[in-house]
């Protein structure tokens, strides 16, 4: 038993399945990132394409009426890519460029630099509360600013990703805010002082 002892560090039988074990998951996890990393840059050109497509055709007074179609074609070319994907929608308008994604107005009284109940503000949107985001929900009327958001969710690739911290789901977002066509009459977006 000794002699087999001393023999062991010398002997070099089975070193290459060890060194392949410990190797395997490494190259494994490499293999399966570079697979994951060209699916998300390709899945995020071809989201960002069919956005840019697809807000042109809301943007056209037949939009209102089509964007279940216009929704559908998006749809289609995501799954033509990663059929298990999923692919929600959202469109919010404004009444300019400037306005998109800002709070409505509203009078400081405690000059704390945030709007505190009680404090007057202008009801851009019409909904009797202020709002961090003025935004209306949907495609709004002509001239109007829209932003019109695509998300898409689909299962990561990685193995054992959950084991890792990743998450098993893998997000990609795609934006465009474009103004709509001179149309028939939109509704209007004029501000009502509102003091609670």
């Amino acid at each position: 038993m000794s002699a087999r002892l001393r023999r062991l560090p010398a002997d070099r039988e089975g070193a290459a399945l060890v060194e392949f074990g410990l190797i395997m998951p490494v190259m494994l996890m490499m293999v399966f990132g570079a697979l994951e990393f060209g699916i998300n840059v390709y899945m995020r050109s071809v989201l960002e394409g069919t956005m840019l497509q697809a807000g042109r055709n809301s943007s056209l007074q037949t939009g209102a009426s089509n964007q279940t179609s216009i929704d559908q074609m998006v749809t289609t070319q995501i799954k033509n890519v990663m059929p298990s994907a999923t692919v929600t929608f959202d469109r919010d308008n404004y009444p300019s460029y400037s306005r998109v994604n800002k709070p409505e107005d509203f009078t400081d009284s405690n000059s704390n630099g945030q709007y505190d109940a009680g404090e007057c503000f202008q009801d851009i949107n019409s909904n009797n509360r202020w709002d961090a985001d003025l935004a209306r929900d949907g495609l709004g009327g002509a001239n109007d600013i829209v932003e019109f958001t695509a998300t898409v969710s689909y299962p990561s690739f990685i193995p054992a990703g959950r084991a890792l911290g990743l998450s098993p789901t893998t997000s990609i977002t795609a934006k465009t805010i474009l103004k709509n066509q001179p149309f028939a009459t939109q509704p209007g977006w004029g501000a009502r002082q509102v003091c609670p």
